[in-house]
């Protein structure tokens, strides 16, 4: 009788290690949309983002896919179902889309015209930095180094801090790519939103983009918590490029007015 007991015991220790904790009988299934081109490095953000999102869902009960599409395709397309919508489209189309989706997220991850930050538009989250935004970092950097001629990004493949490397390196090994800026804000944008769905178990749009837009506190390898302006806009370091190196970044220490991420790009609606 002891033996059974014994065996039993160590029956149940075995499937307490072979069963993820946390996964619960039935799988909350996840969509997300992408409207763009297939070739774009932005998609490939989107996929590592997923790919990501997916092995942490292995353990939480939580399975997400992706239904990539043209524009000429989002004409037709019932968007119920996403929890999320990513673009990369022309300026004009981005409009068209964000009319039409209403209170689903919708996030930019490749124009950075300032004047879509100043329409405030109700459901645009705009993950890649302003023209703006790049401006105020490079004048922050030259007003420290006057000689310096760096250009602004919002991600290198260089990049190794605040977990940055690890980040570089996952990506390189799945994507056969360098990460880049756009890459870098299509995983941001599934990342931030999975993150959402596991920590405040949110499966519904409408709930999404109000908790992205009010609640948000994202890492993004950044090293700073970010969350997004009344513009829609992702507050987020911005890295100062010279000759393909990484010389410095921004918010520059010492010379931001204020010292913090709101130093860089505009703050405000059109009003």
């Amino acid at each position: 009788m002891l033996k059974k007991i014994i065996n039993s015991h160590y029956l149940t220790l075995s499937l307490l290690f072979i069963t993820p904790i946390g996964v619960s009988a039935e799988t909350l299934e996840v969509d997300f949309a992408y409207i763009g081109p297939e070739s774009h490095s932005g998609l490939l953000g989107v996929k590592q983002g997923l790919a990501e999102a997916n092995v942490q869902g292995q353990f939480l009960g939580q399975k997400y896919r992706l239904d990539m599409m043209t524009i000429e395709d989002a004409d037709t397309k019932d968007f119920s179902s996403y929890i999320a919508v990513i673009a990369i489209v022309e300026y004009k189309d981005f409009i068209k889309l964000s009319d039409t989706l209403a209170n689903t997220p919708l996030f930019n991850i490749s124009i950075e015209d300032d004047s879509l930050r100043t329409a405030c538009l109700p459901n645009a989250l705009h993950a890649i930095p302003s023209m703006r935004m790049k401006a105020d970092a490079v004048i922050q950097w030259q007003q420290k180094e006057p000689d310096s001629n760096v250009t602004a990004q919002a991600w290198h493949g260089d990049f190794v801090k605040f977990a940055a490397r690890d980040l570089n390196k996952r990506f390189k090994k799945k994507q056969h790519n360098t990460m880049d800026d756009t890459a870098w804000a299509g995983w941001a944008a599934v990342k931030m939103t999975s993150d959402s769905v596991a920590r405040e178990n949110i499966s519904d749009a409408k709930q999404m983009l109000k908790h992205l837009k009010t609640n948000l506190s994202f890492d993004g390898q950044k090293g700073s918590d970010m969350n997004f302006r009344d513009t829609g806009q992702l507050r987020q370091l911005i890295l100062l490029v010279e000759d393909d190196k990484i010389v410095g970044e921004a918010p520059v220490r010492g010379i931001a007015r204020p010292p913090t991420l709101d130093s860089l790009g505009l703050l405000n609606c059109e009003k």
